[in-house]
């Protein structure tokens, strides 16, 4: 059974060691990376896709798929206690280092400030951003329809990140600091990294990778 009491301490360590500034604005990454996490098996599987991209062409240079079996029940706020191990599985694996990553998942944006992206960006120490599809916590104004509208997300009367209309008629991606990168640059980059999707290039594709999407056959079909 788990000890979510030590997992909360844990939690609160880490966070404390979270760094939201960082990324200048002549920064050039030569790769970017995009982590994805699901689960199989009734959820008793982690299953965790990392790609690793050229920038600026967004080409894939990389891909690795970790599976790393469960041993923590799901309770909301502890996610990445479940999720860390197969994206630290799948980054071992890895044979180019990226410069900057994105998760699917949150950073800040947590009622304890560590959520995925920051649990993993603090545990390997490169400059993370999370970019989350449903919010964690938090408040935000009213987005208009316009894609590139964002507000502020808002929590405990601090700003623990952005909310972003990436596209017209889709809802929008929370985003938020990792790992040494600051909120505005975590928005500037994955404005950067939006190829008209919904989801920026890094994420969109470790989600093709773990799902075995179109797209991601195609991109083995190229090869």
């Amino acid at each position: 059974m788990a000890d979510f009491a030590l997992l909360k301490a844990e939690q609160q360590l880490l966070a404390a060691q979270v760094v939201r500034e960082g990324l200048s604005p002549d920064f050039v990454p030569r790769f970017i990376a995009g982590g994805d996490t699901g689960f199989e098996e009734n959820g008793t599987v982690a299953r965790a896709a990392i790609v690793i991209l050229h920038w600026p062409s967004l080409e894939m240079a990389e891909h690795r798929v970790a599976r790393v079996p469960v041993t923590l029940p799901y309770v909301p706020g502890y996610l990445s206690f479940r999720e860390c191990p197969a994206l630290l599985a799948a980054w071992q694996q890895l044979t180019h280092r990226p410069e900057l990553m994105f998760i699917d998942g949150h950073g800040v944006a947590h009622p304890r400030g560590l959520g995925l992206a920051s649990h993993f960006g603090v545990t390997v120490d490169i400059p993370v951003i999370g970019v989350a599809k449903r919010r964690l916590c938090g408040d935000y104004q009213a987005l208009s329809a316009t894609p590139g509208d964002c507000q502020p997300l808002m929590y405990q009367q601090r700003q623990t990140g952005w909310v972003l209309r990436s596209k017209a008629r889709c809802n929008p991606l929370f985003i938020s600091a990792g790992h040494r990168v600051s909120d505005d640059m975590a928005l500037y980059w994955t404005r950067q990294c939006l190829r008209g999707y919904r989801l920026p290039e890094p994420t969109r594709l470790a989600d093709a990778v773990a799902s075995q999407r179109k797209g991601f056959l195609r991109y083995l079909n190229r090869q």
